[in-house]
């Protein structure tokens, strides 16, 4: 058996350096005995690709994105966000304010340096309203805020560009986040102060709403955070929170009244409920059947459906063993207009019935039945590698059903781990649906969508 594996090996890396062909090869056979000897086949399929939009994508996370934004192939996308803030348990103000009153309240769009699509001077107005009853477990990106929002009261607003032209360079370029000068890009929005009132108010009336964290999302439900006017711009959110100011009195160290000015500060955290809604305009065009392009376009639920030929490769590889299929996809030159779509990094493989329930149960790629491909901008490919797993399992299952798979853009978290041999390297700890604006045109020519099975076959 040994010699049977050994022979195969070399068999097999032969295929690889020859090139692909459907003919049978006889290996070794002046070494092999008769019995023993084994056959090597490489057979080429075509596998067919179209575009296909998701009902709704499943969109889990602490960041939020704002704004709207128009791309000549792939329309027009707005997105906003609804989002509830962490409460510690028994929570109460750090200080009594002077007469129980507060003085305002802010709200807190925070973005990295860079984190935003499109033109950073396009103005922009982003609207708060409050939420009126608790979120439901709901991360689809086809959430309605009328559910959850009185949209005839506007508890605050602002005007704004991403890239603010009153912040100096010196101030922008510090990269020390302990010094006191650091900046953070953000918006600051001015809420009314009954809002601030009330909720101090609360916790002197009815802590209980304060005790836990559920007490407290029933008390205040939260934000809906969308733009008002303006194109042009999106920002990438990645904090939320709001503070209330107030003052209180207090001694200095020779015992004398003193007035300190202070803040509470209430953030959107992993633990709480946030849910992007993402309306998409203008995408007849990407999913228009064609003979070139299969399209993908993020947050968007844009994606593309691959169909391998399954009862055909079943019947043509009936007996043999399945060893090899690597699996890539050509994209396009992305477009030259300014503020194109960049291509997103990382998209997913993965069969069209598994979708929901890999996103719902935090799944990460595990080279069976899900697989991972990062964009090499050299070649303009997304390479998955060898997924022979994926087809085995399929063939034994459902011999007679084409598989369906999708790709899909996602997000990469990763962390280093060390390997046998001491070498440091990222390895995947959370994948997600990428929520940022992308998009890239994927080949379909013919060539580009063939396929070829590697197979193998004793003559017992």
């Amino acid at each position: 058996m040994d010699l049977k594996r050994l022979i195969l090996g070399l068999a097999f890396g032969g295929v690889l350096f020859s090139g692909c062909n459907d003919e049978l090869s006889q290996v070794g056979p002046s070494i092999q005995p008769e019995g023993d000897r084994s056959f090597v086949y490489a057979d080429t399929f075509q596998v067919e690709a179209s575009t296909i939009k998701l009902d709704s994508v499943y969109a889990r996370t602490v960041n939020g994105l704002l704004g709207q934004i128009y791309d000549p192939l792939y329309g027009n996308l707005k997105t906003d966000y609804i989002c509830q803030f962490y409460c510690p348990e028994d929570y109460k103000f750090a200080h009594e304010p002077i007469d129980g009153k507060v003085d305002s309240m802010a709200f807190f769009i925070m973005y990295n340096n860079g984190g935003y699509v499109g033109d950073s001077l396009a103005p922009m107005q982003a609207k708060i309203y409050k939420v009126t009853k608790p979120l439901d477990r709901n991360y689809y990106t086809n959430m309605d805020p009328a559910e959850y929002c009185d949209l005839q009261t506007l508890i605050g607003e602002k005007t704004y560009t991403a890239y603010d032209l009153s912040i100096s360079d010196s101030i922008r370029k510090i990269t020390d986040t302990s010094d006191p000068n650091y900046y953070t890009p953000n918006v600051r929005i001015r809420i009314n102060t009954d809002v601030a009132q009330s909720f101090y108010d609360e916790t002197i009336n009815n802590p209980n709403s304060f005790h836990n964290q559920e007490a407290f999302n029933n008390f205040f439900p939260g934000f809906y955070v969308t733009t008002g006017f303006g194109t042009g711009n999106i920002l990438e959110v990645a904090q939320s929170s709001f503070f209330i100011y107030y003052k209180y009195m207090s001694k200095t160290s020779a015992g004398n009244d003193t007035i300190i000015h202070t803040r509470e500060q209430f953030n959107v955290t992993k633990e709480v409920i946030q849910m992007n809604q993402v309306e998409n305009g203008n995408i007849e065009q990407l999913l228009q059947p064609n003979d070139e392009y299969a399209y993908i376009k993020s947050p968007a639920g844009v994606c593309t459906k691959v169909i391998v030929p399954t009862s055909v490769i079943s019947e043509k590889i009936e007996g043999r063993i399945i060893n090899g299929l690597n699996f890539s996809v050509k994209a396009m030159p992305q477009e030259e207009w300014l503020y194109a779509f960049e291509a997103p990094e990382y998209v997913l493989l993965l069969p069209e019935d598994s979708v929901q329930s890999f996103f719902l149960n935090n799944k990460i790629e595990d080279s069976v039945t899900a697989y991972l491909a990062s964009y090499t901008s050299s070649s303009k490919t997304y390479s998955f590698g060898n997924i022979s797993n994926l087809l085995k399992k399929h063939v034994e299952s459902k011999p007679n059903e084409d598989l369906r798979l999708l790709i899909i853009p996602v997000a990469r978290g990763t962390q280093n781990s060390n390997n046998y041999y001491g070498e440091s390297k990222p390895v995947t700890t959370s994948i997600t649906n990428y929520m940022k604006p992308a998009g890239v045109r994927l080949k379909k020519d013919k060539e580009s969508m063939q396929m070829v099975v590697l197979t193998s076959k004793y003559n017992d």
